[in-house]
């Protein structure tokens, strides 16, 4: 006898489970493309930095500012507090109390904008705005890429000489005033120094896809300022990479037109290997390892393009140094901490533990992330001097 009009048929337990089970396997199986798609953007778009500390008050009279305690308003030494989305800036002294999640720093100087208007701030380990505050001399120039005419400053050597130079690249959502704190040490040394911009750093052109390539790419801009340096009488040319620069540095060793010319490269918290760091940051996010497997894939692979808007899929094997290590044929020297809280110092100590013969590691602790030269100064100037002495360079 079939159910009368007013039951509603019964469905199995069984088919209401498997219905669920579905239901939860498809979206999640949607949640992952996301964090998928979301993750590999990340990887290749350039982004504004994130103002990730409170202002909780200025004190202009005694000169004081008080933050909210992070790993990097704690730090001690000199630093640089950009305020209300870049559109201020400030120089922070030593820290002079921390209590209760506040620490009291003083202010050295308020270089522009409002400090005691100011909410949310930054803090930079790029201290310096322009080489001038060096009392050096200073021309600004361009370096022709393919992209386009780059900006860059050229600092010369002390004695004049054209022969030596250091090519200074900066990292990765900073600009070449990251670099202005090694032009003392290296012109010491006779070295001219070029601080140069590279394509989507917001200073340099604007590549046809708008993406980083993590140094794939980049390394081109560096090959047009060696040859730049090259055409105004550079014979011996050292390098020197900040985080996303070192792996810029390290492609150019082995591809640019006049890579004969490079002596030696210095590395200031270098990714060395972009598998590493990705996962790094894979763990810190909490996103499941697959989400990143699946990342790696989608900006490797040419079908990656429908997501990322890349040009070209990056060679994560070609930008690993680690696994090439035996391509290192000039000396290398790496400054990294160990809590460096954004590129891992993994891959800096195992490139030199491969080849103890051409690269020199100097480790940090607490300094952070290209924040050395800020913790302490003395010792990685010495780090560097010492270094091209060593080398004859």
């Amino acid at each position: 006898m079939s159910p009368r009009a007013s039951e509603p048929a019964r469905v199995p337990a069984w088919a209401v489970v498997a219905l669920a089970a579905g239901t939860v396997a498809t979206l999640a199986a949607a949640g992952g493309a996301v964090l998928t798609a979301l993750m590999s953007r990340a990887i290749v778009i350039p982004s504004l930095p994130v103002d990730d500390v409170r202002i909780l008050g200025y004190d202009e009279e005694y000169g004081t500012v008080a933050l909210s305690v992070s790993a990097d308003s704690i730090l001690p030494g000199l630093y640089s507090l950009r305020f209300s989305g870049d559109t201020g800036h400030a120089r922070l002294g030593e820290v002079l109390s921390v209590s209760d999640g506040i620490v009291v720093r003083s202010v050295i100087q308020v270089d522009y904008g409002d400090l005691g208007r100011a909410r949310n701030g930054r803090i930079s380990g790029w201290y310096y705005i322009h080489p001038r505050e060096l009392d050096v001399p200073v021309d600004e120039v361009e370096v022709f890429t393919s992209v386009g005419p780059a900006p860059a400053w050229f600092v010369p050597s002390v004695d004049g000489s054209r022969s030596k130079w250091v090519i200074q690249v900066h990292g990765r959502g900073v600009r070449r005033g990251e670099t202005i704190r090694a032009i003392p040490v290296f012109r010491e040394r006779g070295y001219n120094t070029l601080s140069i911009s590279y394509r989507n750093d917001g200073e340099a052109p604007r590549s046809s896809d708008g993406r980083y390539a993590l140094g794939d790419t980049e390394w081109q801009d560096l090959d047009a300022a060696i040859t730049y340096a090259v055409d105004h009488g550079a014979t011996d040319i050292v390098l020197m990479g900040w985080s996303m620069g070192g792996a810029i540095a390290l492609q150019a060793m082995g591809r640019a037109v006049h890579r004969d010319r490079i002596r030696a490269i210095a590395l200031e918290s270098p990714a060395v290997d972009w598998r590493d760091v990705l996962r790094y940051h894979g763990r810190a996010r909490h996103a499941p390892e697959l989400v990143g497997d699946a990342a790696f894939a989608t900006v490797t692979h040419p079908w990656g393009r429908v997501v990322t808007g890349q040009d070209q899929p990056l060679d994560l094997d070609r930008l690993d140094f680690v696994k090439r290590s035996d391509e290192v044929d000039v000396p290398v020297l790496i400054l990294h901490s160990d809590d460096d809280g954004y590129v891992p110092s993994t891959g800096s100590r195992k490139l030199a533990e491969a080849r103890p013969d051409l690269v020199t590691f100097v480790p940090f602790s607490v300094a952070r992330h290209t924040k050395l030269w800020n913790y302490d100064r003395a010792k990685w100037t010495t780090a560097i001097d010492g270094w091209l002495a060593a080398n004859a360079l």
